[in-house]
């Protein structure tokens, strides 16, 4: 590394580790959010005073702040906390899940599972392999949250790598590159639903393809590997060299000579796992099959198979976990097996303190209107410039990343954004299929760095089981190269893709157009 590189990365350490200093004298994560509430509140009550000429396109009406300081919101506050609190998505699937992936660790089917897999995994592809099934996770909805992100972390530990590497890299494949993805997904048909909409007020007979993006995001998911794998590498793991890992190690997977009494419980419980996956399989192929939605889609958000991926990890780890543990002596009566549960449940309560303060947070947020007054105003701001199209592309990508930061959900976003991106696009000639895609990255791209995202307290939790000081800044810290790099690199290469894919006849899905009229 010559001079002017060794200059470069220690600008970049120094930055990052001011990020991290300034983010980690903050209070707790849970307080954080208890404070923005209140925040969100006061700010409520003053904007609810001012009238806005925004149209909301949700209600083709005027955009209207609510104001949360009334005694009637007051009332209601008070009133569905519990149901605010219980009904916030990620902590039933975060717990359901961890029951079942507690039985499978703490009877060591899962240490004997990883232990047969680093055999097989050279050192050199470790960070391709994580980010890659990371990728692939979104396939599963939430999967790669409760179970790619923190295995990712004992797999490096177990590998001599530092553990928040693992957790970095397996985090930016998961949330990061959640548009780069070569298998279709429910995420599709949703956001196509809002484009189509978004596209009728120009052209009431125009039909949008549920994957219109689908070879755009293939091709995404070797550049967000080869990217992720980069700066995993050259950046993230370096910066962490020298942080001490002084969490509570000890009930990790120990990584010594698997025993033949292992081995043969490991493939039986395998066996059955791969069994019920056989049946499961029997049960969605027919076409009339219970699984399916009402159009007869297994991917569709609405089908019985994806609402019940979460019940799904459960048995597919409880069952195979208790056969093992059974086959093997960890168990040795049913109480022992739901010892495992409740240690896997004592895990996770400072998460549920979190998600409690998270949950009415998110709450008040979208009850006050306030992210939706921004995301509509600064679209609003980019279609007034009216910048030639590929300069507008990199527009809807940034205004996107920056409206991420406030409003999480994807299908929120683009359900308020579709309605004005879309049309307005089409009018310039750009096809609804290109201006989704073109949504979808930067949506991505600063999943990572936001607190707001629901699953970012859980992977600080994660975080803290090595580094006991782990804060927001810590690991908002370490994702930044990771958010920076796909904001600019992607947009790059939607840029490139766009031109290629013009000159030599390749689509950015099924029955896509880079133009309209295509």
């Amino acid at each position: 590394m010559n001079a002017e590189q060794q200059n470069s990365t220690k600008g970049i350490d120094k930055f990052l580790n001011g990020i991290e200093k300034v983010g980690n004298k903050l209070p707790d994560p849970a307080m954080i959010f208890l404070f923005a509430m209140l925040l969100i509140w006061v700010l409520s009550a003053i904007f609810s005073q001012l009238t806005f000429s925004a149209i909301d396109p949700r209600t083709d009406a005027p955009i209207v702040v609510n104001n949360l300081l009334t005694g009637d919101a007051l009332a209601g506050f008070l009133a569905s906390m519990v149901k605010t609190f219980t009904g916030f998505a990620p902590l039933g699937v975060v717990l359901v899940a961890m029951l079942g992936v507690g039985v499978a660790e703490h009877s060591g089917y899962i240490n004997t599972a990883l232990k047969l897999m680093l055999k097989r995994t050279p050192k050199m592809l470790l960070t391709p392999s994580v980010i890659l099934i990371a990728i692939v996770s979104h396939t599963a909805t939430d999967a790669g949250y409760v179970l790619v992100i923190p295995l990712a972390g004992v797999i490096f530990f177990a590998m001599g790598r530092h553990p928040l590497v693992g957790i970095a890299a397996a985090f930016a494949g998961v949330s990061g590159g959640f548009s780069a993805n070569f298998i279709p997904s429910g995420i599709d048909p949703l956001l196509q639903s809002f484009t189509q909409i978004g596209a009728e007020t120009i052209d009431p007979t125009i039909q949008v393809n549920a994957l219109n993006n689908w070879a755009f995001t293939s091709a995404s998911s070797l550049f967000i590997v080869l990217l992720g794998w980069y700066i995993t590498d050259k950046i993230i793991e370096p910066r962490l060299a020298n942080v001490k890992v002084d969490g509570n190690t000890d009930d990790l997977p120990s990584f010594d000579e698997i025993t033949d009494k292992e081995r043969h419980g490991f493939y039986l419980a395998t066996a059955v796992m791969l069994a019920g996956i056989g049946l499961l399989t029997y049960a969605a192929w027919g076409a009339d099959s219970p699984l399916r939605g009402a159009t007869g889609s297994l991917t569709e958000f609405s089908a019985p198979l994806m609402q019940s991926i979460v019940p799904l990890i459960f048995l597919l780890f409880w069952v195979p976990g208790i056969v093992y543990g059974f086959k093997v002596g960890t168990f040795k009566s049913s109480g022992d097996m739901i010892a495992s549960m409740t240690k896997a449940m004592n895990g996770m309560s400072y998460y549920v303190v979190m998600a409690f303060f998270c949950a009415l947070f998110i709450a008040a947020f979208n009850q006050s209107n306030l992210g939706a007054l921004l995301a509509i105003e600064g679209a609003q701001v980019l279609k007034a410039l009216s910048l030639p199209s590929a300069v507008t592309i990199v527009g809807i990508v940034f205004l996107t990343a920056f409206v991420n930061l406030f409003v999480g959900s994807s299908s929120a976003k683009w359900a308020l954004l579709a309605p004005i991106f879309v049309p307005m696009l089409m009018q310039l000639g750009i096809s609804p299929d290109l201006t989704q895609a073109a949504y979808r990255v930067g949506d991505s791209s600063s999943n990572i760095i936001t607190p707001l995202m629901p699953y970012f307290p859980l992977v600080v939790v994660y975080c803290q089981k090595y580094v006991k000081d782990t804060g927001i800044g810590t690991l908002i810290a370490m994702m930044i190269p990771y958010s920076i790099a796909f904001l600019i690199g992607w947009t790059l290469f939607l840029l490139a893709y766009w031109g290629i894919g013009i000159s030599f006849d390749i689509p950015l899905g099924v029955q896509s157009s880079y133009s309209y009229p295509g």
